[in-house]
C-alpha cells in the first residue's frame, strides 16, 4: 500500500463488501487483498465456501440478514438488509435514519458476476436447466449498486480487480467516483447483454420471427486499428447468443493484426466455402469472390480457383473447407496473400507458412452449418434492418427446365455450383462456371448486362494471362442471382460461349428470354428463388 496517500475528495471508503460470483477467476486473491485492507466480507453459497477454504474470513449473507436461503437458493440476497445497504444514499439523513430504524448496515462494494446462462445454453442443456441458470438476485444487486454508484463500487468483471485495488491504495482505502462510474457502465452493459441473450434464446424457443422488441448482445474480443478507413474507430465483438465457426471466433496462428476489412472479407470467404461438401477454395477481394472452385482435393481446387482472375487475387483472402496441407501452403506462399482461413492446419504446413510471417493465418476448428438459422442486421439512419440469413439450398429436383433442351449431367452440376456462388456475390451478380470452377465473375453492377459483359471480359483476360487461345467462358454455364429483365443479358452470355443458364425467372419478359435461349440451343432452368446480396 502507498505510504503517502493524497485522498481524492470523491473517494468512498470500502468497509464492507458483498462477494457472490459464479466465475471465480481471481476472486480468492482479490478477497484476501480486500481483507488485508480491513474490509469485512459478506458472501453466499459456493463463493463463501471457496473463500473460507482459502483462509478468508466470511460472514454468510443469511447470518447478516437473519433470513435463510430458501427455494433451492432462488431467494437469498433479495432482502431489505441487502438492497437497503446497497441503495442507501450515504449523505441523506432520511436514508441514514431508515438504516438505523431497520438495522441495515451499509454495503460499500458489490462483487458479483452471474449464473452462466450463455454457457448453459450453448452446452445443449434442456429448457428447464437453462431456466434455472437465469440469475435473478445477481442482476438485481448489480443494477442497484450501479444505480447508486455515487456511493457504492460495483465490480462485475475480474479484469477490474487490480484497478480497484490500485485505486484503494492511492486513496487510503477509498474508490474514486471516476472509477465507480466506469464500473457502473460495465455493470449495466453486462446485465443488458445478459438479458438480451435470454430474450434471444426465448425467441428461438417460441420460433418468434419478428418479435415486438429486439436486442443484440456482444462481448468485446478486440479493438481494431481502425474501420473501413483510418479515420473510423472499430472493434470486434463476439455475439453471446450463437456459436458459429468463422472469422470472428477463429484462432490466429500467425501474422499481423487483423483489420476491419480483413475480418469482413475473411467472413465472406469462409461462409462461401461452407456451401460445399466437396473440397472447396474461395479467393475473396473486397467481399466479392474473384475465384471459387471445388475439386477432388483441396490443392487442385486452389489451382483452379486461382485461374479465374489471378490479377484480382493478388493480396486476397483465401478460404478452404478442408485441412490446410503442406502442399497447399507451399503453393499459396508463392503469391501475396493477406489472410488464410481453414478449419485446421497440418503441423508442417504451419512451418511452411512461417516463411511469410505477415500472412494472417486463422483456424476455426470446424466448418459452419450453412443451413443454420441466423438474423442479419444492418443499421440505417434511425433504425435497424433485420432479416433471416439466406440459408436455403436448392437441389436438382427443385429446378424447372424451361427450354427445349435439358441440361446435361455436367451442365446441371455446374449450374448448381454457379448458383451457390451467386449467393455470395454483390448484386447484380453473373457467374460463369465450368467443371466446378468459376471462369468469370461480374459483381455489383447497376445493370445485369454490364455484369454479363464484365464477367466475360475478365474471362478473356484470364485466358490471355494463361496463354490460351479461347476465353474460359467457352463451353461454360452462367448463373444470374436474379431474373434477366431483358434478353440482352442472356444474349451477352451466349455470345461469351455458354451452353446452359440458371436464373430465378419471374420477369414479365421471361418468354422473350426463353425464346432467345432456344434460338441459340441453350439449356435453361428456373429456380424460383432470388439471391440478391446488397
Amino acid at each position: 500500500m502507498t505510504d503517502n496517500v493524497i485522498k481524492d475528495p470523491s473517494a468512498i471508503d470500502v468497509k464492507r463488501a458483498l462477494i457472490s460470483v459464479s466465475a471465480k477467476d481471481g476472486i480468492v486473491e482479490f478477497a484476501k487483498k480486500l481483507q488485508e485492507r480491513g474490509v469485512e466480507i459478506l458472501s453466499t453459497g459456493g463463493t463463501a465456501k471457496t473463500l473460507r477454504e482459502e483462509g478468508v474470513n466470511v460472514i454468510d449473507v443469511s447470518d447478516h440478514t437473519g433470513f435463510p436461503e430458501i427455494m433451492e437458493g432462488r431467494v437469498k440476497t433479495l432482502h431489505p438488509k441487502i438492497h437497503g445497504g446497497i441503495l442507501a444514499k450515504k449523505d441523506n439523513d432520511q436514508h441514514k435514519q431508515a438504516m438505523v430504524d431497520n438495522d441495515i448496515s451499509s454495503i460499500d462494494m458489490l462483487v458479483v458476476n452471474l449464473y452462466p446462462f450463455v454457457k448453459t445454453m450453448h452446452s445443449g442443456a434442456d429448457f428447464n436447466e437453462c431456466i434455472e441458470n437465469i440469475d435473478i438476485g445477481g442482476p438485481a444487486m448489480i443494477r442497484a449498486a450501479a444505480k447508486n454508484h455515487k456511493y457504492v463500487t460495483v465490480v462485475t468483471d475480474p479484469k477490474d480487480y487490480n484497478d480497484v485495488l490500485e485505486d484503494m491504495d492511492k486513496h487510503g482505502g477509498g474508490v474514486t467516483y471516476k472509477l465507480r462510474r466506469r464500473l457502473a457502465f460495465t455493470a449495466f452493459s453486462m446485465t443488458a447483454t445478459y438479458d438480451s441473450s435470454i430474450a434471444s434464446w426465448l425467441g428461438v424457443q417460441m420460433n418468434e420471427s419478428t418479435p415486438r422488441r429486439i436486442s443484440f448482445s456482444g462481448t468485446l474480443k478486440q479493438k481494431l486499428r481502425y474501420g473501413e478507413n483510418p479515420h473510423q474507430n472499430a472493434a470486434l465483438y463476439l455475439v453471446d447468443d450463437q456459436i458459429r465457426p468463422g472469422a470472428a471466433s477463429a484462432s490466429q496462428v500467425q501474422g499481423k493484426e487483423l483489420s476491419y476489412n480483413n475480418l469482413n472479407d475473411t467472413d465472406a470467404a469462409f461462409e462461401l466455402v461452407s456451401e460445399f461438401d466437396e473440397p472447396a477454395v474461395a479467393i475473396i477481394k473486397h467481399a466479392n469472390p474473384c475465384g471459387v472452385a471445388i475439386s477432388e482435393n483441396i490443392e487442385k481446387a486452389y489451382k483452379n480457383a486461382l485461374l479465374c482472375d489471378q490479377v484480382s487475387a493478388f493480396g486476397g483472402i483465401i478460404a478452404v473447407n478442408r485441412t490446410l496441407t503442406a502442399d497447399l501452403a507451399s503453393a499459396i506462399i508463392e503469391r501475396f496473400v493477406e489472410v488464410i482461413i481453414a478449419p485446421s492446419i497440418e503441423g508442417n504446413a504451419i512451418d511452411i507458412l512461417k516463411k511469410k510471417p505477415n500472412i494472417r493465418v486463422l483456424t476455426t476448428g470446424s466448418m459452419p452449418d450453412v443451413t443454420q438459422k441466423a438474423r442479419l442486421v444492418k443499421r440505417i439512419a434511425g433504425g435497424l434492418l433485420v432479416q433471416d440469413a439466406d440459408t436455403q439450398l436448392l437441389g436438382e429436383d427443385e429446378l424447372k427446365v424451361v427450354t427445349d433442351r435439358e441440361p446435361t449431367k455436367q451442365e446441371m452440376e455446374d449450374l448448381l455450383f454457379a448458383f451457390r456462388v451467386a449467393k455470395h456475390v454483390k448484386s447484380n451478380a453473373i457467374i460463369y462456371a465450368k467443371n466446378g470452377t468459376t471462369v468469370g465473375i461480374g459483381a455489383g453492377q447497376m445493370s445485369r448486362i454490364d455484369s454479363s459483359r464484365i464477367a466475360a471480359w475478365k474471362a478473356q483476360e484470364a485466358a490471355k494471362e494463361a496463354g490460351w487461345d479461347e476465353p474460359l467462358t467457352t463451353g461454360s454455364v452462367v448463373a444470374s442471382d436474379a431474373f434477366f429483365p431483358f434478353a440482352d443479358g442472356l444474349i451477352a452470355a451466349a455470345d461469351a460461349g455458354v451452353t446452359a443458364v440458371i436464373q430465378p425467372g419471374g420477369s414479365i419478359r421471361d418468354q422473350e428470354v426463353i425464346d432467345a435461349a432456344n434460338e441459340r440451343g441453350l439449356a435453361m432452368v428456373f429456380t424460383g428463388m432470388r439471391h440478391f446480396r446488397h
